[in-house]
């Protein structure tokens, strides 16, 4: 059984928290994922859960405190935004390398400057090589049911890595949507309870977490970590089809919307994928083979699926919302282009900067894209290596 309802995505992610029961919640507020801990520590006072949570001083003892809760043998859990996620740096490193299976709810938010509150992609971005698994959301409804699967993947023997639940900042995490909220009893029964097999306080337990590590050691542990994060890859994918058997819900590391055929694609992370859905429905009424790949899981980066995806299009618009400053484009658009490169693809490709602190993004501004992406194809245009949408000149 299920129930049709009307909620925001930080409220759909702090109904999953409710549903999931951890037993330990650091929180410090920032916008826009301050929603969250808010929901939660009301929860608490009503009694709907059991969670010790943990009000700090600061984002830095945010996940401090998760993770010496989870190094002592507990579920813990955690939510945060942009210059709070910057603030946690060193400690995310630290939780990835001790191999604590904690799950975050980040509400995505650009990083200053100029200062500003809206959605970017450059907060978790910017984290993306620090260890962590993550996995992102269109609507609502993909927001409450990834924060679902994270646990069983984080969890998981072979993995043991945390993870970052991500949506766009006001775009879902303010915005009221139609979703679908899963019985309490089979969803608690498919997150099961956390039953560590090494922890601090386990009696007679002989481990350290978060050692020192001299060279002639470091590096097998790094190697290890990074194993760890390629097994994800099939855990991810294992977790997902025992949640399509619970819901009826499909997930992979991407979906595919209209693709099969398309011969000139977007690939996309976030809520702009769902704009670019109804741009390639009016592109296709008029005879247009235009396909949308949307990326779910960037951390393990699903790149040889996503080149097979991809192969047959003869021109790609690969979409950033975080710049990198590199001078070649945004990370999303490194690395599928690199993922297009070893495999030899044969289309034309373009990165494209967008949304850029929460610049709004028209169905017309996708319809342009992927006219320009036809002229690129057929030879009319070219373009530089990388190019922003919707920019004021």
């Amino acid at each position: 059984m299920s129930q049709r309802t009307r909620m925001s995505g930080n409220e759909a992610v702090a109904y999953a928290i409710r549903q999931v029961n951890p037993d330990v919640m650091p929180a410090f507020p920032i916008t826009p994922s301050t929603e969250i801990p808010q929901f939660v520590a009301s929860m608490i006072a009503n009694g709907e859960i059991d969670t010790e949570f943990i009000p700090v001083e600061s984002e830095h003892s945010s996940m401090s405190a998760t993770m010496g809760a989870s190094a002592a043998g507990v579920r813990a859990i955690t939510a945060t935004s942009s210059c709070g996620l910057a603030l946690m740096w060193e400690v995310l490193y630290v939780a990835a390398s001790s191999r604590l299976p904690i799950v975050m709810a980040v509400v995505n938010r650009g990083l200053t400057g100029p200062l500003n509150i809206n959605a970017e992609h450059s907060d978790s971005m910017g984290a993306r090589d620090s260890g962590w698994i993550q996995i992102y959301a269109e609507n609502n409804q993909e927001a409450y049911d990834n924060f679902l699967q994270a646990h069983r993947i984080a969890e998981h023997r072979d993995v043991h890595l945390p993870v970052m639940i991500c949506q766009d900042g006001f775009i879902t995490s303010h915005a009221v949507e139609n979703i679908t909220l899963w019985d309490d009893e089979p969803i608690r029964k498919f997150v099961g309870e956390y039953q560590p097999e090494h922890y601090l306080l386990k009696e007679d337990e002989a481990m350290a977490v978060g050692p020192y590590a001299v060279s002639s050691y470091c590096m097998e542990a790094k190697k290890a970590q990074a194993e760890a994060m390629k097994r994800a890859k099939q855990v991810i994918l294992d977790v997902a089809e025992e949640f399509e058997a619970v819901t009826g819900q499909r997930y992979g590391f991407f979906e595919e919307y209209r693709l099969e055929d398309a011969e000139y694609a977007v690939v996309a992370i976030g809520s702009v994928c769902g704009t670019a859905k109804d741009a390639i429905d009016l592109l296709r009424e008029k005879g247009i083979k235009a396909g949308l790949l949307k990326i779910r899981v960037f951390r393990p980066f699903p790149g040889e699926e996503i080149v097979r995806a991809l192969k047959h299009c003869r021109a790609i618009g690969i979409m950033d919302r975080a710049e990198s400053y590199s001078g070649c484009g945004g990370p999303l658009g490194a690395e599928v282009g690199a993922a297009l490169y070893r495999e030899k693809a044969a289309a034309e490709t373009v990165n494209i900067m967008y949304g850029l602190s929460g610049r709004d993004v028209r169905v017309e501004d996708m319809e342009d894209v992927f006219d320009k992406l036809q002229k690129l194809a057929a030879g009319e245009i070219s373009f530089p290596e990388y190019v922003y949408l919707g920019l004021r000149e």
